[in-house]
């Protein structure tokens, strides 16, 4: 590994907040859910995506539209950034190059250094990016993070690794029908970590 990953890089790069040492790193899937993915170029042709309903046309989505993705993140990050005051972050914020360390091995190093872990999962989650980036990561952290993990999705989002991550990780898993309500969830979660490690029941990282 070219670069270490460690609690003081992470905080040295984000900006400052009120509890700059408790670190709360947000992850989304790799992509978006998209039937572009998935159709071939004959079956793309033979619908007429503006004729569907709005739920089915939400699955064909544009750069522009796959984009709001990482929107929605972001804003759901200033949120916590300035109400508890907490240093969330998302991995481009550490600025790691993947061509020194690759995109799963930085989110595993970020995952352990955080205090808390949050997979944000919305509607436009391609499940296939959930089941490999999740699974990787819960694969090498669940047994010594499980505490510190949870994972939010949106109810439209079904997928069989998130149907198994509670009983297989014993990880927490939680729904949302409302970025407001997201980001009340994902409050709460940050809080009662921050409880845990004040009372003991939790080790402090620094």
């Amino acid at each position: 590994m070219t670069v270490e990953i460690t609690r003081d890089v992470i905080v040295e790069r984000l900006g400052r907040v009120k509890y700059d040492r408790f670190l709360f790193y947000l992850m989304e899937p790799y992509k978006s859910f998209n039937l572009n993915y998935v159709l071939s170029e004959e079956e793309r042709e033979e619908i007429d995506i503006e004729d569907l309903p709005g739920p089915l046309r939400r699955l064909f989505q544009r750069k522009d539209e796959i984009d709001q993705a990482q929107a929605f993140l972001r804003r759901i990050q200033g949120e916590l950034r300035v109400e508890p005051g907490i240093n969330a972050f998302l991995a481009l914020d550490v600025n790691v190059d993947t061509e020194d360390v690759d995109a799963v091995t930085q989110s595993i190093e970020y995952t352990r250094c955080s205090n808390a872990t949050a997979f944000v999962v919305p509607f436009l989650g391609h499940n296939f990016g959930v089941g490999e980036e999740a699974g990787s990561i819960l694969e090498n952290v669940a047994k010594t993070h499980n505490n510190r993990l949870t994972f939010v999705h949106e109810n439209d989002v079904t997928s069989a690794m998130i149907r198994s991550a509670k009983v297989r990780w014993d990880l927490r898993v939680e729904t949302y029908e409302t970025e407001a309500e997201l980001v009340k969830k994902l409050r709460l979660f940050a809080g009662a970590v921050m409880q845990r490690e004040r009372r003991g029941e939790l080790s402090r990282l620094d």
